[in-house]
């Protein structure tokens, strides 16, 4: 389709297990500066645009006197621009290593607006398909985030490691180096939820994450299992090492093989994204179902070599962490591509605690450095997405800071930073990290989640950058979430857990499912097993969304009083003076402190097991100044409800 092949051979399946070593590397430093022009190549074809076609025709051969690059994807605004430049021949296993030896970076300019974006060895450019380990084809994925015209050029240099620096004068220039052009940008004809229609999910200084397009805060409700969701049987080079390594360790779900999502091939649909004549519907059908309960977001590791299941890895072998899989990185990112479509999230989390120690013996080596890069120059140009350093990490504060700091220089996007650590841990890993400009957020794992959110929620305000703080893990690990048919109303879930952790001001939350029960951690196949817990989850949503300023309110139980007790088992979510919410997991009388001004305010109720509208209660008007009663529910009084109280004529 674009480059010539080198070589084309099927697959390899046979996976190497042993000691894994690798170099160090020396520290980067983040500069960046581009050659004086060689050739100016203009891209036309705006007008093929939406159909995904090549803008301009396809370059005939090209020679090293005579190299070409071309541009192709839909040309609108948050729609994914592939720059494909035919230069060396290379192969995954080639010297110089195409992974390690040679840097692609490409710089796009709008006005003033400017982004330097890694590429990657394609080999031939359509791997995904053909299973191509070599040829001619390197790329550039970039995302335009204006509107009209853009430039490019290219710097394309080679030399031991290069690819890992930002050092400008290091390498020499190859093929390509030096090739200018431009391209039109028109704008998306995308609807909600499809990403391409909201923008890029960015850091604003908030305890949300918000869309760049339209402004709108994200409350993630995502599903936290499998953790090895790219453990899937259709994806090249995939192979579990599991059986290997003995039986699992205690704690830690039994594996089954790999993923087939064999109950979700029902919900693939005609015209959805596959790969070789049918692979990868499994994969995609289950997407599908999880869009259609308004999951928003997957949590999913990127490598678990010597951790749990032992089935995910980017690499043509975990012996050697610096030749990358080209075709199963193709073939993720269709599935990736396809959940941008959809609306979900991606929350990549790059190691686990098993083997946060492994690459570069923890460092920020060589080999990591590597690892963050491919990473980035593959997959950075989706719109949401979230790197999480790792799952209940041990690495130092200073190894943390480093690794962050590297994943920021090399993100042209600057997509949100995020650290998981053990439960009880929390004083440890996170204290030392309030205020750094190197991470949005924390990842918690709890089962103390109110005051675990609030804290961190709090402390991050008071120490200068607020966090974007989310529950994605609760326990014990054997129990977590369980399926529908074991526990259908998720009582304590809904109770000591969703709903407080929104009170809390905490962004959302990710569902983990217990090595216990069917379709667990490592082996879920089947997301209909918590269909309802899915709902539950859309309930608490819809109410922060429909109902709520929430990124303005804040924690604010010391507003509620309770007859006849010390301390209220509610809890208080407000814009003091403005709009409340209360939380009720059980009966009690309860009373609000108003403001100490003459006011009015309406009262709804809102049944977080059912959703629906809102309803009235016994009291329907309060008037300030004091602490009035909140009366009682329409329905079920010892069943828990949330209460909205607002102002009446608000502006």
């Amino acid at each position: 389709m674009f480059c010539r092949r080198r070589s084309l051979h099927p697959r390899r399946h046979a996976v190497i297990v042993g000691d894994f070593r690798a170099r160090n590397g020396s520290a980067c430093v983040k500069a960046f500066c581009f050659r004086a022009a060689l050739l100016v190549i203009m891209v036309w074809g705006f007008s093929l645009a939406g159909s995904g076609a090549f803008a301009g025709e396809p370059p005939p051969g090209s020679s090293p006197a005579n190299p070409k690059v071309w541009i192709t994807g839909e040309l609108k605004k948050w729609h994914t621009v592939t720059l494909t430049l035919e230069g060396p021949a290379s192969d995954e296993q080639a010297t110089p290593n195409p992974f390690r030896d040679y840097r692609l970076l490409v710089m796009f300019r709008h006005q003033r607006k400017e982004y330097v974006v890694p590429g990657f060895f394609a080999a031939d450019g359509k791997a995904a398909e053909t299973g191509a380990t070599g040829g001619t084809c390197w790329q550039v994925r970039f995302t335009p985030d204006e509107l009209g015209q853009w430039s490019y050029e290219v710097s394309f240099r080679t030399g031991p490691d290069l690819a890992v620096s930002f050092d400008p004068s290091l390498g020499t220039p190859c093929m390509g180096d030096g090739l200018r052009g431009t391209f039109s940008v028109g704008p998306s004809d995308k609807t909600p939820p499809d990403f391409r229609a909201q923008g890029r999910l960015r850091y604003v200084g908030e305890h949300y994450l918000r869309f760049a397009e339209s402004g709108r805060p994200f409350l993630k409700a995502g599903a936290d299992s499998p953790e090895n969701f790219l453990a899937y049987v259709d994806f090249d080079g995939t192979r579990s090492l599991a059986a290997a390594n003995g039986p699992p360790r205690e704690g830690e779900a039994r594996p089954r093989g790999l993923h087939t999502y064999e109950p979700h091939l029902r919900d693939w649909r005609p015209g959805d994204p596959e790969w070789r004549g049918g692979k990868g519907r499994g994969i995609i059908g289950a997407l599908n179902y999880l869009a259609s309960e308004r999951v928003n977001s997957v949590y999913f590791l990127t490598m678990n070599v010597g951790g749990d299941g032992r089935d995910v890895w980017p690499w043509i072998s975990p012996e050697v962490p610096d030749r990358f899989d080209i075709s199963k990185l193709d073939q993720w990112e269709i599935v990736f591509s396809h959940m941008d479509r959809l609306g979900i999230m991606l929350h990549v989390v790059t190691q686990e605690t098993e083997n946060d120690q492994w690459l570069d013996g923890g460092e920020l080596g060589v080999m990591r450095k590597l690892y963050y890069r491919e990473l980035i120059a593959r997959f950075s140009h989706h719109l949401a997405v979230v790197w999480n350093l790792g799952e209940e990490n041990t690495n130092t504060d200073n190894q943390r800071r480093e690794f962050a700091e590297y994943i920021r220089q090399a993100d042209p996007y600057d997509h949100p930073i995020v650290i998981h650590t053990f439960p009880g841990k929390q004083e440890e890993v996170y204290r030392p990290l309030l205020g750094f400009a190197a991470l949005e957020g924390v990842s918690l794992q709890t089962n103390d989640s109110y005051a675990q959110t609030r804290r961190w929620v709090e402390e991050s305000r008071r120490g200068g950058r607020p966090w974007v703080v989310t529950l994605d893990e609760i326990g014990p690990a054997d129990v977590g979430v369980k399926p529908d048919a074991d526990d259908f109303w998720h009582d304590e879930i809904r109770k000591k857990h969703l709903w407080p952790v929104l009170m809390a001001g905490g962004a959302g939350v990710e569902w983990y499912f217990g090595y216990h029960f069917p379709h667990n951690d490592l082996d879920c196949e089947d997301w209909r097993s918590r269909d309802h817990l899915w709902d539950l989850t859309r309930h608490a949503v819809d109410f922060f969304e429909a109902h709520l300023p929430f990124t303005n309110m804040r924690a604010a139980n010391e507003l509620l009083r309770v007859d006849g007790q010390k301390e209220p088992a509610s809890c208080c979510f407000a814009l003091p003076g403005e709009v409340y919410a209360i939380y009720r997991p059980r009966r009690e009388s309860l009373r609000l402190q108003l403001p100490e001004r003459s006011d009015r305010f309406e009262v709804f109720w809102y049944n977080p097991r059912t959703g629906g509208p809102l309803q009235r209660g016994s009291v329907r008007i309060l008037e300030s100044p004091g602490q009035p009663h909140l009366g009682d529910p329409p329905s079920e009084p010892d069943q828990d409800w949330t209460i909205l109280v607002r102002r009446l004529n608000r502006g």
